[in-house]
């Protein structure tokens, strides 16, 4: 704008000196004068347009830096809300722990066992437990709907309703056990309690009982398998294809019953580690690959086993997030069983 001004300054004076220099009283050029005027009035809107861009400029900044200001607040707060969230975590975390059975206490049960697990975040949907009752041992694996907080939420009424219908109410057949337990989690999440939502919770489990005094095992499952590796060959002893806590029709689930051997080996798993994506086709890791490795370290103590699942899990990975808790249990249940009675 101030160019212009300036341009049409200059064309105006030029057209004044055309005109002739006319003489005030004074002696002063018309033109000299008018072109003074002109000059000095040029400046005056230039210096006052230039003083509103400044002011303009200054108030811009101002909301500049109070937006920052309440950017940096608003940073701080969620890096507070966030903190606290991962500290709460944490704890439940611990608290998860404390009611999950460590690997030592395993190998009370079962010398020759190991327990790979691996959350996808702080705490997990996939959860496992061990018991013992008179002869029999209770060995359970199971996976909740989601991961995180919804399915550790899950886990905590799994693992209460399991132990409670094993310990109080004596119920010993896996098959039955899984009935109850898909009842008490309707129960739970039944639709009077939850009006005007839709919750479609329930896990994936399988639940092992093994009967030490006649070398013997009982399994039921939903929708998990269980591996037993016996003279190098894998069998694979299927669950049934009904979801606890989604079965309202109230459909058994069915019992198979083994007859152990020495160096039989078990592994029972939620589907995290198969379901992970990688390689270099960046697919899923599947069953096929799943079960060759099992066949190649099945030999190898329960230490190196677990080892080796960690690392080729982490080498399948290469830079992908992990997409689901992993849980892998391995045992034998009769080489260096721990008899109580």
């Amino acid at each position: 704008m101030g160019y212009l001004h300036l341009k049409y300054i200059f064309i105006f004076g030029r057209l004044l000196t055309q005109d002739g220099d006319l003489i005030n009283s004074s002696g002063f050029p018309y033109r000299i004068i008018i072109f003074s005027v002109l000059v000095i009035t040029f400046i005056y809107v230039l210096v006052m347009s230039q003083t509103r861009s400044l002011i303009k400029t200054k108030r811009l900044l101002k909301e500049k830096e109070k937006a920052l200001d309440l950017i940096a607040s608003q940073k701080s707060e969620l890096e507070i809300k966030d903190r606290d969230i991962t500290d709460s975590l944490i704890y439940a975390q611990r608290i998860q722990e404390a009611l999950l059975p460590s690997e030592v206490y395993f190998r009370n049960h079962f010398e020759d066992s190991f327990i790979f697990f691996k959350p996808k975040n702080i705490v997990s949907g996939d959860f496992y437990w061990i018991g013992e009752k008179g002869d029999k041992v209770f060995v359970v694996a199971a996976d909740c709907t989601g991961h995180g907080v919804p399915g550790a939420l899950m886990s905590m009424i799994g693992l209460e309703i399991i132990e409670k219908t094993i310990n109080n109410d004596n119920i010993e057949i896996p098959s039955q056990i899984l009935e109850v337990l898909n009842i008490g989690l309707e129960k739970t999440f039944s639709s009077e309690k939850n009006i005007g939502t839709i919750i479609r919770d329930g896990m994936d489990i399988g639940l092992c009982v093994i009967d030490k005094k006649n070398n013997k095992m009982k399994y039921a499952g939903a929708y998990f398998p269980l591996y037993l590796i016996r003279d190098n060959n894998l069998v694979e002893i299927k669950g049934d294809k009904i979801i606890i806590g989604m079965n309202p029709e109230g459909l058994t689930y069915n019992d198979h019953e083994i007859d152990l051997i020495d160096d039989d080996i078990f592994y029972i798993f939620s589907d995290g580690y198969v379901d992970q994506f990688g390689g270099d086709e960046n697919r899923k890791f599947m069953y096929r690959r799943f079960r060759y490795l099992l066949l190649t370290i099945h030999r190898f103590s329960v230490i190196d086993q677990k080892s080796i699942l960690d690392e080729n899990i982490k080498t399948w990975m290469g830079n992908n997030i992990q997409v689901d808790d992993m849980m892998v249990i391995g045992f034998r249940p009769l080489k260096g069983t721990k008899y109580s009675f």
